[in-house]
This record gives C-alpha cells, sequence and structure tokens, in this order.
C-alpha cells in the first residue's frame, strides 16, 4: 500500500513538474532569431496543418513571417491589406533605411491598413492573438511581433429567436457571435453610459465574456460583485453561458433559477435600462441577466408592445398556468385518494366509471403518465426534425388513445396530465418551467402520502426557500416580500407606460427617475377649445 502511495505521490508530482514546465514555457518571450520564434511556435502548436507560416522577404531583403490559422483569418485582408503594403509600399523602403527596431514601429503605424494592430513580446500573448483569428507579424531582429485583426469565420445571421417567438415586437435575436451581440445592444441603447468590461474565462477555451450595465443607474456593488465572481472561476473551458450561471449564481441547491436567460436584445437592453447588469458570452446565443426576482420570469418582453390590460391579463394567466403545472396532477391524486366529498356526485361518478378495471393507485398511475410525457418531450427536443411528426404521432395515440383502452390509465388522468404539461409551455422564461417540473414530482409524492395536508405542507415549505433566496443581494421574492409598494406597477399586473415614472427601486440605485410625471395622455388645449 505505501509503495502504491508512493509511486501515486511520485506520478503526481511529476504531472505537477511537467504542467509547471509547460507553463512555464508559454511565458517564454519571443528572441531576435526569426528562425528560433517559428520554431517555438510550430512546436507549441504542434505542426498543426491548420497554423500557416509564411516566410518571406521583406524590405531590404529583410526575412520576416506571418503566421495565421486557416479558417479564423480573412484571406483577403492578408492579401490585400497586410502582405501587399508591406511587400510593396514604397514606405517599406523608407522602413529599410532605419533600423530593425524603427522598421517594426512603421510598419505598425504607417505601413498596414488593417483596422487595429498591435505588438506583443511573450508567447502567452501570441497564441491568444493568434486564436482570437490575428495575423502575427515577424521578423529576423525583431523580439516582437506585430498582431494584425484580420478575423473572419463563418456565423449565423441574425434571426428570430427559437426559444422566445413574440407576436407583436422586434424579430431579431442573438447569435453566437459576442460582436454581433453587443452590436444588437448598442443600436437599442445609444448611450456613451453603456458600459462593456470584458474578461476572458478559460485556461485552454479563452472564452470572450462581456459585462455591459448602465453606468449611472445600475448598482455598483452588484458589477463589482458579478466580475468578482467572474475573476474566482477558475475551469480549463466555457462552452455555454450555463456554465457561468452555475458558477456565479446565489443558491446551488434550489430549484428557483436565480438568473434568467434569454436570446432577445430587446428584453437584455430593457433590463439593462432598468439597472441590471447583462453578462454575454461567445459562442451562445443566450446572455445572462442579473439580478432577477421570481415575478420577474413571468414578464414576457411583448408585454411593453401591447396594451397594457391585455397583458396585465396575459400575466395573471400565466401564473394561473405556472400553478397549474406544478399542482394539478397532485390535487387530482389527493382528492381522488382521500379528499372524495369534495367532488361532486356526479363528477365522482364518472371518475369511478372510469377507474374501474384500472390496476393502479392514482398515484402510480401519474407517475407514469408524467415519466412517459417526459421521455416524450426529451425525445422531441433530440430526434431529427424528418422523424418528429411520426414520433409525436405514436405519442399522442400511446398516451390519448392506447394507454386508455388498454386498461393501464383514465381518460380523466390524461386530461390532467395533457393540461399540466401545456400549461408549463405558457411561461417565458424556459428554466422556470424546469423547476416547476421537478417540484410537481415531489408534490405528487406528499399528495400520495398525507392528500391536501401534503400538498399545503411542501408548499409551505416551498415559500419559505423562496423567501430565503437573493440574487446578488436581491430578495427574490421583492416587491412582495420585502413589501415595496413603488415596484408593484410592473410585477403581477402592468400599469400603463405613462405611470411608470420610476424604475425598480432595487435594481436603479442611483436613477430612479425613468420619465416625465406628466406624460398622462390628453388632448391639446386647442383640441379642447373645438
Amino acid at each position: 500500500m505505501n509503495k502504491f502511495l508512493q509511486r501515486f505521490a511520485r506520478k503526481y508530482n511529476e504531472g505537477a513538474q511537467q504542467d509547471s514546465q509547460a507553463n512555464i514555457k508559454q511565458t517564454d518571450t519571443l528572441s531576435n532569431s526569426l528562425q528560433q520564434n517559428i520554431k517555438k511556435i510550430s512546436e507549441l502548436t504542434g505542426n498543426s496543418s491548420d497554423i500557416s507560416i509564411r516566410t518571406f522577404q521583406g524590405a531590404n531583403s529583410l526575412p520576416m513571417a506571418i503566421v495565421y490559422i486557416n479558417g479564423l483569418t480573412d484571406t483577403t485582408i492578408i492579401n490585400d491589406n497586410i502582405m501587399n503594403p508591406i511587400m510593396t509600399d514604397a514606405e517599406v523602403n523608407i522602413a529599410g533605411q532605419r533600423t530593425v527596431s524603427d522598421s517594426l514601429t512603421v510598419i505598425k503605424d504607417q505601413i498596414l491598413t488593417v483596422s487595429s494592430t498591435n505588438t506583443v513580446s511573450n508567447i502567452d500573448d501570441f497564441m491568444s492573438a493568434l486564436y482570437s483569428g490575428d495575423t502575427i507579424i515577424l521578423a529576423e531582429g525583431w523580439n516582437q511581433g506585430i498582431t494584425a485583426s484580420s478575423a473572419k469565420w463563418m456565423q449565423r445571421g441574425v434571426e428570430e429567436p427559437s426559444s422566445q417567438s413574440v407576436i407583436r415586437g422586434p424579430k431579431d435575436g442573438f447569435t453566437e457571435n459576442i460582436s454581433t451581440n453587443i452590436a444588437l445592444l448598442r443600436r437599442r441603447i445609444k448611450s456613451p453610459n453603456l458600459w462593456k468590461i470584458d474578461r476572458k474565462i478559460g485556461r485552454v477555451t479563452q472564452t470572450d465574456v462581456s459585462v455591459m450595465y448602465l453606468k449611472g443607474t445600475a448598482n455598483d456593488l452588484v458589477v463589482n460583485e458579478v466580475l468578482q465572481r467572474l475573476d474566482r472561476i477558475d475551469i480549463d473551458s466555457i462552452l455555454e453561458s450555463g456554465y457561468l450561471e452555475e458558477f456565479i449564481q446565489d443558491q446551488t441547491f434550489t430549484p428557483f433559477p436565480t438568473l434568467i436567460n434569454t436570446e432577445r436584445p430587446d428584453t437584455v437592453a430593457a433590463s439593462i435600462l432598468e439597472g441590471q447588469v447583462a453578462v454575454l458570452m461567445d459562442g451562445t446565443p443566450f446572455a445572462l441577466v442579473l439580478p432577477i426576482t421570481f415575478l420577474k420570469f413571468f414578464i414576457a418582453s411583448e408585454d411593453y408592445y401591447q396594451r397594457f390590460d391585455i397583458s396585465s391579463f396575459l400575466r395573471l394567466l400565466r401564473f394561473f398556468a405556472f400553478t397549474i403545472s406544478m399542482i394539478l396532477p397532485s390535487l387530482y391524486i389527493a382528492i381522488t385518494t382521500f379528499h372524495q366529498e369534495m367532488i361532486p356526485t356526479t363528477l365522482l361518478i364518472s371518475l369511478a366509471a372510469q377507474r374501474e378495471g384500472i390496476p393502479f393507485p392514482a398515484f402510480f398511475e401519474a407517475l407514469l403518465m408524467e415519466i412517459t410525457f417526459e421521455v416524450l418531450r426529451e425525445a422531441g427536443v433530440r430526434m431529427p426534425r424528418a422523424i418528429g411528426s411520426a414520433i409525436s404521432i405514436v405519442g399522442a395515440l400511446v398516451l390519448g388513445q392506447a394507454a386508455v383502452e388498454a386498461g393501464l390509465v383514465s381518460a380523466a388522468m390524461v386530461i390532467v396530465v395533457a393540461f399540466t404539461a401545456i400549461s408549463s409551455f405558457v411561461v417565458p422564461a424556459f428554466n422556470i418551467s424546469i423547476a416547476a417540473r421537478l417540484i410537481r414530482f415531489i408534490l405528487m409524492i406528499l399528495a400520495a402520502a398525507l392528500g391536501l395536508f401534503g400538498i399545503m405542507s411542501g408548499l409551505f415549505f416551498l415559500l419559505i426557500h423562496m423567501l430565503s433566496l437573493r440574487s446578488f443581494g436581491v430578495p427574490y421574492m421583492t416587491p412582495i416580500a420585502p413589501f415595496v409598494p413603488s415596484n408593484l406597477k410592473d410585477t403581477v399586473v402592468r400599469v400603463p407606460w405613462w405611470m411608470m415614472v420610476t424604475r425598480p427601486r432595487l435594481f436603479a440605485k442611483n436613477n430612479y427617475v425613468r420619465q416625465n410625471v406628466n406624460a398622462h395622455p390628453k388632448p391639446s388645449d386647442k383640441e379642447k377649445e373645438k
């Protein structure tokens, strides 16, 4: 045993030493020798075939090389704005008559015709620029390289969001390109106060992450807290904003999300204008918005584009649908198992007739149907679109007809499960719908054990848990608990736009006033005289 532990410790130390050597190697600086720099780059990249290294003679026969990655760069920019000016521009001859260090400055500031240039001296910065799509220019005698922006890769165009569509409102959605997403926000908020702070997260992936907020409106403490939580992340890879969500959220062991994700630029812009903070990440169309409260999950962007009375009605409908999706199966189990006296006699006789011959108790019947539906829903998400209709038909026949005719479930249970499933899609935020799905199973177990008392006990503990949650310092159940009357104008219902004079006080700490108090619509004096 001791030998095994010693061998394990030796292996671990050797691995750590190799990692340390690798890190030291990564932090090496460029040398004055062009050949040594090329050799070092080739070794670090494993002579990968997509790493292009082209050597050529510059001004006054100065040995030079450019390094770029095929697929990440625009060859037209390389040919027309980098290679052509260096090899043919008259300024190059001027540069050639100067010292070697002068030639670097002249080429960087006067010769290259790309949008941005920079210099790098260590390997870390060199590789970071290379994998970002820049072209690196090296020369004999330089202990630095010039980075020239030449990034270009295939990307999806701006399309309508697939998860949050609206009837009235903007049809554009975020893409996987963070620059495009930031441009979509700046197009909506044309203010110098829209600040952006960048981070690179992921030791291997070096993923670009941007924090955007409205300076002077957002709470600086929240912004600093977000940055601190992002800086604490030390992981090799970040591939989607879900990674960040789990790292920076306040509470891990809760079914309720404490951040909201969206692929709608207008939703993010509206949140920023209210004083919230947005976190965007390269490689995903989903942005994170924080802090968030529970009631915010039931607000759709379309609520602000149509009349306030219609929006208020739809919000109430969403709360009702969310409650139904969470407790309807458990209510059915509790009433049919423990509290039959609550059912009207006619309906009770009908339910009893349907359940005649069903071999399972109501709880197992509901559990069977819910699990079957969850399997069908998961299969519907994963399966190819070409066979989607076939699976839907099979699922509908199994759930709606064959299971009833086979005597496995009652028709009433099919109705309960189907209405529950439809209700779960009414809430605009998908991550809060997932919470309802998880809670539903717990309430079903409590209903099967204790009836309505079990459901009420579960909801009571759920309420206590929600009251204890925080999202970046903001109570999760505000403005109901703690009660903030000024924030009730845009929660369960929405008041007309002219009445929403102030921003939510818990988000916007520094700039409350949103609009003029005299914005009430009324006819002009001339119209009154007529």
